[in-house]
């Protein structure tokens, strides 16, 4: 059965500037050389001709270095397929949809956020559903798959922060 997970990230910048990081390349570049996978790409970056961007990164983490949960249900390595959107900045927001999958496992993840003001910044509220249809373990893993998206949220927030510092 699918679980739900819901997150929060607060960045350092603005809406305004967190969006255009979202929007930009090179930022995405940027972060996939910091990826902790072993092979990372940016398939595809595309604007939508409405002030927002389509991206498509893939990263592949070798056999040696999955948890060993993961191991034992997929062999080799794996390779993860992240397609984001990020639409326009309207009325100072800005709304994200995100699908991501591993081609040839019976799973997937699919969310949306929106990112808004707060008084120090901008906050990314961010809610996720994730589904493995493995019998009797596909809950095990969704657990432990939302427990590292919360992860991944934290470390790409720290990322946005410190890149949107840098370039201020």
């Amino acid at each position: 059965m699918p679980r739900t997970f819901d997150m929060v990230a607060d960045y350092l910048g603005t809406v305004a500037q967190v969006h255009r990081a979202f929007c930009t390349k090179d930022y995405w570049l940027d972060r996939l050389a910091e990826a902790r996978a072993d092979v990372s790409s940016l398939d595809s970056f595309a604007d939508d001709g409405q002030g927002g961007t389509d991206i498509t990164t893939v990263q592949t983490v070798f056999a040696a270095g999955l948890p060993a949960i993961a191991a034992q249900f997929h062999r080799g390595d794996l390779t993860l397929v992240r397609e984001e959107h990020w639409g326009p900045l309207t009325d100072g927001q800005a709304v994200a949809a995100v699908r991501s999958r591993v081609p040839g496992v019976p799973g997937s993840i699919t969310g949306s956020g929106v990112l808004t003001s707060t008084a120090d910044g901008a906050r990314l509220k961010f809610s996720a559903t994730v589904e493995v249809r493995i019998p009797l373990l596909g809950g095990k893993l969704e657990e432990m798959l939302g427990q590292q998206m919360r992860y991944l949220i934290e470390l790409e927030q720290k990322f946005t922060s410190a890149w949107i510092a840098a370039r201020s």
